[in-house]
């Protein structure tokens, strides 16, 4: 192992003023913050980490990588810690930046996006977007246009203990007893998992069927009542006009409770935010503080853009899978359908046997994973 710098770093710009979707600040200067971890022996290669909203200076793979020789860029979008009025379109501008300020201020060649949890999904609709740009707007129809954006591409991507996409996963754990989403007691308790009149695990495949369609079915109804309350806004008030909305009940996914659903080594009745049954409606669940614009960008299942599995089959550019066994977050469905989503390219999976998402109280399983990438870069020209 060896020693690295720890180097903080901004970048600002500015954007022409329009929805004011974060707080404080300049109006119309977008500022970013960065680690650069970088390493005595000098790389023409560096790893770039950016997640939707999360500031991953202290998690330990980037860490770890450093400490390992290889040079690593944590970055942090527009909205650190605070996704109620994120825009995915907006995060795929903010990774840009940082890439561009790569190549042309750090000095380096190449750069390698590090898509861990909810940055794989992240970095499959960048990739995407910078190799075959389709999105002209964001689901609302506001900027930025992603085309003309010219975003650069990266050399390779990982997708490290990730799942396939913001929207997809909350739909996998919205819970369908909900009845009115105004009103979060009113709940048909023949689809609460946690009441004891629904069915209880081991779980039929009928029910699982009927669960995830009707757990689709509130997804589109939130669609509908997005698309209908931001059109009368729009008509009332302007262009501008927004609001924020309370989505009730996000960890009610069966394979929380039953372990043969979505089968690996994680611990029954628990998820990666604890206990589901209080995550379900408590306020650090996925998706619980959201806006109407936000909501179609970031977790519409069918309205997102950031759609990981949609995106990856557009990259052509060498991508390394690493599943965790034991995760209660990222589960083998999502590690499976993102490996096979890039078929076209070379790739490789990796799984970390026994390892929890994070790697907590795990070293063991870190080296393993820190391993892994490393003999990936090298192997595929990324020194």
């Amino acid at each position: 192992m060896s020693d690295f710098a720890r180097i903080p770093l901004l970048l600002g710009w500015r954007e022409a003023v329009g929805l004011r979707d974060t707080y404080g600040g300049v109006d119309g200067v977008v500022a970013l913050q960065a680690q650069h971890l970088k390493p005595a022996v000098p790389s023409d290669t560096i790893v770039i980490f950016m997640h939707p909203m999360g500031i991953m200076h202290y998690l330990p793979l980037p860490g770890a990588l450093a400490a390992a020789g290889v040079h690593v860029l944590t970055t942090v979008s527009r909205y650190p810690n605070n996704d109620n009025a994120l825009i995915m379109e907006k995060v795929a501008i903010d990774l840009g930046k940082w890439f561009e300020y790569c190549r042309n201020r750090l000095g380096y060649t190449k750069v390698v996006l590090g898509g861990w949890s909810g940055g794989g999904s992240l970095a499959l609709f960048y990739q995407a977007e910078a190799e075959d740009p389709r999105v002209t707007a964001t689901p609302a129809g506001d900027p930025p246009d992603l085309v003309a954006a010219k975003l650069p591409p990266a050399d390779g991507v990982m997708l490290l203990a990730a799942h396939v996409s913001r929207a997809h996963t909350l739909t996998e754990w919205l819970d369908p007893s909900v009845i009115d989403e105004a009103d979060p007691t009113r709940r048909d308790p023949a689809w609460n998992l946690y009441d004891p009149a629904c069915a209880q695990p081991p779980y039929s495949a009928d029910f699982l069927a009927a669960f995830r369609a009707r757990q689709l079915a509130r997804s589109r109804r939130i669609d509908a009542w997005v698309d209908a309350t931001l059109a009368a806004l729009k008509r009332r008030e302007g262009d501008h006009a927004e609001r924020a909305f309370i989505v009730h009940g996000t960890m009610a996914d069966p394979r929380w409770l039953d372990p043969a659903v979505d089968p690996n080594d994680r611990v029954p009745g628990r998820c990666y935010l604890g206990d589901p049954r209080l995550i379900n409606d408590s306020p650090g669940g996925l998706g619980r503080f959201t806006t109407l614009r936000s909501w179609l960008s970031q977790w519409s299942h069918d309205r997102s853009h950031a759609d990981g599995i949609a995106c990856g089959p557009r990259i052509s550019v060498p991508v390394l899978v690493i599943g965790n066994s034991a995760d209660d977050a990222c589960t083998p469905s999502h590690t499976n359908r993102l490996y096979d989503c890039v078929a076209q390219v070379d790739r490789q999976l990796h799984v970390v046997e026994g390892a929890t998402h994070y790697y907590a109280f795990q070293p063991d399983k870190l080296a393993e994973a820190t391993q892994a990438v490393q003999n990936w870069l090298v192997v595929r020209g990324f020194s």
